[in-house]
């Protein structure tokens, strides 16, 4: 055998076997019924696949909803944007009818209006028929934020905006952002986490958990306690299994602690900040040799979903199309199998030979104190690499066209006046980004790569 096939066949035998299984598996070994995520799938006819909750009992379903991007619309006076209420309802009665129950949200996403729009959403059902996950987001580093009063504060608004009494699943955020310090000064000087802890024997808090970005003492820190999580976060996908970037941490590892503590976990960025969905003609040619219909985000969460310890994957859905889409792969899941999971491997090492900016567009770097739309530009470089618009030389014969498409695909996605040649490099923005992406830098070389496009430059 080839040493590089010795290294994936390897690769493939880790996965299986951090998930729980062997390398001659059958499908439904594959999916996983263990003691945390037992599988629970609908008995046929298309139905949601569930994971149920060892510590709670709750029947989870494998799509969550993620809130951090809500549909958007102009205000009718004119004077900036508002949540589209409308949309929002349509798209949870849809999710709900369809068997999606976990619906994820915070007190900061979408400009502190996701908490209200998904309160006001879910509240038209029965309370019976969804779980609700918000978070402890208590991040800027002051006294009238990581005070025990604001902090207990924000907890309750957060019941007050969802119009709920009491959270299924609650969250410290960010853990590991910033450090050891940042995570004992907003959860342990000030007793909040004590504070939920009794707030769980209460029976306000049913599940209580936290979300992981970061220095990975911390996520070993918590796991350390005496004390059950019932839940955690964690950023898993097929590039990030092995190939972590930033400050995150490779979610091979993070998983394999989970499974050891029983901790089920809730899978973010399935799609990588929507890179997974995008893939370039080669990468898309491995994964339609073993299955031609399916899309690349297909791909994307069926990888996401098959782990038995998973509870639920977290997707923000704006458009209805894919939330449709997204539906269709979880009811039911068909797990990954393993050529499948070797053909990921073959397009993992494509996506890492390329020039792609690590941004999930998470939007944690903005408000830019300057007006740059950091998402938007590094989003549409990011996409101009998936289409294969982006030109190494002024030689190449796709130069005209792909000069073209970045030009006035740039122009339509960002104003001109928050583009990246406005960056005046204070870095305010990569202290806030969970990737450790080099903002500053990284918008200095699009500029650079803008102006030789428009002046007509030898590469």
């Amino acid at each position: 055998m080839k040493t590089n096939d010795r290294k994936k066949e390897m690769n493939r035998r880790r996965f299986l076997k951090v998930l729980g299984t062997g390398t001659a598996v059958s499908t439904a070994a594959l999916a996983g019924c263990g003691s945390a995520g037992q599988q629970e799938p609908g008995t046929g006819g298309g139905e949601m696949t569930y994971r149920v909750n060892p510590h709670t009992g709750d029947k989870v379903s494998l799509l969550g909803y993620g809130c951090m991007r809500w549909p958007l619309r102009q205000k009718a006076d004119g004077s900036g944007e508002e949540i589209d209420q409308d949309a929002v309802n349509d798209l949870v009665d849809y999710a709900i009818a369809h068997g999606v129950n976990y619906f994820d949200t915070s007190p900061v996403y979408v400009r502190g209006w996701s908490e209200t729009a998904t309160g006001i959403a879910l509240s038209r059902h029965p309370r019976e028929s969804y779980f609700i996950a918000t978070k402890m987001s208590n991040f800027a580093n002051t006294p009238e934020v990581r005070s025990r009063e604001a902090s207990i504060a924000l907890y309750r608004k957060s019941m007050t905006d969802l119009r709920v009494d009491y959270m299924d699943y609650y969250l410290l955020h960010g853990i590991g952002m910033d450090g050891m310090d940042a995570f004992r000064s907003r959860f342990i000087e000030n007793g909040i986490l004590d504070f939920l802890i009794e707030e769980r024997k209460a029976g306000r808090i049913r599940n209580l958990g936290f979300s992981y970005h970061g220095d990975i003492a911390v996520f070993d820190y918590l796991l350390s306690l005496d004390m059950q999580w019932d839940f955690a976060q964690i950023q898993l996908n097929y590039i990030d299994w092995k190939n972590a970037t930033g400050r995150n941490t490779n979610a091979e590892y993070l998983y394999g602690e989970l499974v050891k503590k029983n901790v089920p976990a809730v899978i973010m960025e399935p799609l990588l900040g929507g890179r997974l969905a995008r893939l370039n003609r080669h990468a898309l040619e491995i994964l339609k040799r073993e299955r031609p219909e399916d899309s690349a985000a297909t791909w994307a969460f069926r990888y996401a979903g098959t782990p038995g310890h998973v509870l639920t994957v977290l997707s923000g859905m704006v458009y209805m199309e894919h939330l449709q889409e997204n539906v269709q792969t979880y009811s039911p899941l068909d797990p990954i199998t393993p050529s499948e999971d070797q053909a990921l491997e073959e397009v993992t090492e494509l996506m890492l030979r390329s020039d792609y900016i690590p941004c999930t567009e998470c939007q944690y770097c903005m408000p830019c104190p300057y007006g740059l739309d950091i998402p938007a530009t590094f989003g549409h470089y990011n996409r101009c690499i998936s289409e294969e618009n982006l030109v190494k030389s002024s030689q190449d014969p796709n130069y005209r066209q792909a000069r073209r498409a970045f030009l006035a695909g740039y122009d339509r996605s960002v104003p001109k006046l928050r583009q990246a040649n406005h960056c005046i490099g204070c870095d305010i923005c990569v202290r806030k980004c969970p990737q450790n992406i080099p903002i500053s830098s990284e918008m200095e070389r699009i500029d650079l790569y803008v102006e030789r496009l428009k002046q007509r430059l030898t590469f």
